[in-house]
């Protein structure tokens, strides 16, 4: 039996979704793949830090946090660390970063991620600033240090999409990727083809936690050139940056647009799409018109859906959640999982 002590930096629904699944499930992953999880150190910046080198209960965490809102009334040997602390000094096997995305800079996720490699501690993100912005860099100090780097919630949550694309589909020679990559978009263009406008459709989103407060991020495509970023760079030995993706947001499509396209038997879609070329590479995250043939024309709601096109097999699409508390935090079960099997 194997146990992994793991330090958890932010707490919001990923960290409480991955406490929830190791709550209910450490029996499961003890039984099938030898490995037992602890959470000895949760770190968050509004609702306090834990620590005990022996284990915290998940369910006291879960259920303190639902009684009084945060952690800062657990009992715990520690408390109080900030986040580098909480990396120096937990004894944790595996960093957990759950902390906010940002896509100009990657930090504060990125030192977190650079102190833990440097202490020799595996990785687990859900964070897509470092990824898309100093994955290489990151990849280089993991290889030095001997230990692995976790990303598959920076694409489509606990869908396998990287996975799925690095482990088995490389071989087959990926040409093209291309798919929805932002289900709050999807919802918005979908509520529109229903003849609900813009405007409305969002601030729906926005009432159903889909939809941040500031929806830029969303709205604007930039969350899913990140995404394209990570997804080029990874499966198709690319150099990209963000600057490098044409990118146009949904904010500017009418309920004229949705219903022209209804007309030719056509949907609007926001397609992330990367291409290898005879020059180099097309990316790109923009509304695009899909016929209903298309396997992306029928993704409802905010489901996410990707499709690989390869030489040997041609089109795979796989279609499945790109969001949500328990389903990204299942991400992390796979990052984890996957460092296990490659570990040995």
């Amino acid at each position: 039996m194997k146990k992994y002590k793991l330090a958890i930096i932010g707490f919001g629904n990923v960290g409480q979704g991955l406490t929830k699944i190791i709550s209910e499930k450490n029996e499961l992953l003890s039984n099938k793949f030898g490995i037992e999880l602890s959470i000895v150190a949760v770190c968050d910046l509004y609702k306090g830090s834990i620590a005990n080198a022996n284990g915290l209960d998940p369910e006291v965490l879960l259920s303190d946090l639902k009684e009084y809102g945060d952690l800062k009334s657990t009992t715990a040997p520690v408390t109080g660390w900030n986040a580098i602390e909480t990396i120096n000094n937990s004894g944790a096997d595996i960093l957990i970063e759950l902390a906010f995305t940002d896509l100009e800079t990657g930090e504060p996720a990125l030192s977190h991620v650079k102190q833990a490699l440097n202490n020799g501690m595996h990785v687990s993100m859900t964070n897509k600033g470092p990824v898309a912005l100093h994955f290489p860099e990151l990849y280089k100090l993991a290889l030095r240090k001997n230990v692995q780097i976790g990303i598959e919630g920076t694409v489509m949550s606990g869908t396998p999409s990287i996975n799925l694309g690095k482990e088995m589909l490389i071989a087959a020679g990926i040409t093209k990727i291309q798919g929805i990559l932002n289900g709050t978009t999807n919802y918005i263009l979908g509520e529109m083809s229903s003849g609900t406008d813009y405007d409305v459709a969002l601030k729906q989103a926005k009432a159903l936690g889909y939809a941040e407060a500031d929806p830029t991020g969303d709205v604007e495509g930039y969350d899913a050139a990140a995404k394209v970023v990570i997804l080029g760079n990874l499966l198709m030995d690319l150099s990209l940056t963000l600057d490098d993706i044409e990118r146009e947001g949904i904010s500017q499509i009418t309920n004229d647009d949705i219903s022209n396209a209804a007309n030719v038997g056509k949907h609007w879609k926001l397609i992330g799409s990367v291409q290898k070329t005879d020059s180099g590479f097309v990316a790109s995250v923009k509304p695009e018109m899909v016929s209903q043939e298309h396997p992306l024309a029928s993704i409802k709601g905010v489901t996410n859906a990707i499709t690989y096109s390869t030489e040997l097999l041609g089109d795979i699409t796989l279609i499945g959640p790109g969001a949500g508390r328990l389903e990204t935090g299942y991400a992390v079960i796979e990052d984890i999982l996957s460092i296990h099997k490659n570990a040995r």
